[in-house]
């Protein structure tokens, strides 16, 4: 099964993180968030990926062409003309990578993304948000009811602590609790071919009509994750990715 990735957003809101490198190439402790989404779909048992690229494409290619060389330890035989690799993490990812346009929204790129997805169901990830969604699970869902889209539906960490209320008393306090209602999209998908035929093209975001049009056709399903999930929007959410993966606290390190 494939798994495609969006990647060609300019992500903004980042500031400078972002003038210089494509949003999904932000690191958190060290490596880029996009490695930390394809290390969880790999421990799934889900390895081919097939990535939108858009906003400085170019250096999430020089990313994967470059990967496998320089991970780990060389020894170079410089007489014989010889490069030997070895001790870096093993991974058998099999990646393409698709120029979708610049400008292109999120739904033009799925479906520019078409060609290369064998006409099977496949997983779609956002690119720049992580958590320990049971993958595995996700698909049980989808498999479960024939519908043609599953989206993963998470309660986000409230930014400021949660108060209840007895009269003017305080009766509880929460420090940033996941929201008690509210469930929003979580960007990780499992979906069938046939989603292809409610996306116009390029200038089609998929969280407009699209979604809409599969909710009012009653072929958009939900599998609710009750667990970790973080997306990277602002200086204020790497901070925290980091802070959580430099305490050995991540909790989407199912790898």
């Amino acid at each position: 099964m494939k798994v495609a990735i969006l990647a060609g957003g300019i992500g903004s809101r980042l500031g400078t993180q972002t003038r210089s490198k494509p949003k999904p190439l932000v690191e958190i402790g060290g490596m880029p968030i996009l490695w930390h989404i394809m290390q969880h779909f790999q421990q799934a048992g889900l390895s081919d990926f097939v990535i939108a690229l858009g906003y400085k494409g170019d250096a999430i290619k020089r990313y994967m062409a470059d990967y496998a060389r320089l991970q780990g330890n060389l020894r170079i035989d410089i007489q014989n003309n010889e490069i030997f690799q070895y001790g870096a993490q093993p991974v058998n990812w099999r990646v393409e990578l698709i120029e979708t346009g610049l400008r292109t929204q999120t739904g033009g790129r799925i479906k520019r993304l078409k060609p290369y997805l064998d006409g099977d169901t496949f997983l779609l990830a956002w690119g720049d948000g992580v958590s320990n969604v049971a993958i595995n699970a996700l698909l049980e869902c989808h498999r479960s009811h024939g519908k043609l889209a599953t989206v993963t539906a998470v309660r986000p960490t409230a930014r400021f602590g949660h108060l209840r209320f007895d009269g003017d008393r305080v009766s509880e306090f929460s420090e940033k609790p996941q929201t008690a209602e509210g469930w929003i999209n979580g960007g990780i998908f499992a979906l069938e071919p046939g989603i292809f035929d409610f996306i116009e093209g390029d200038k089609t975001h998929w969280e407009q009509k699209p979604m809409e049009n599969l909710a009012a056709a009653g072929e958009l399903m939900a599998y609710r994750h009750s667990g970790f999930w973080q997306c990277m929007d602002t200086p204020r959410d790497l901070a925290l990715l980091n802070r959580l993966w430099d305490t050995g606290s991540a909790p989407w390190k199912t790898w």
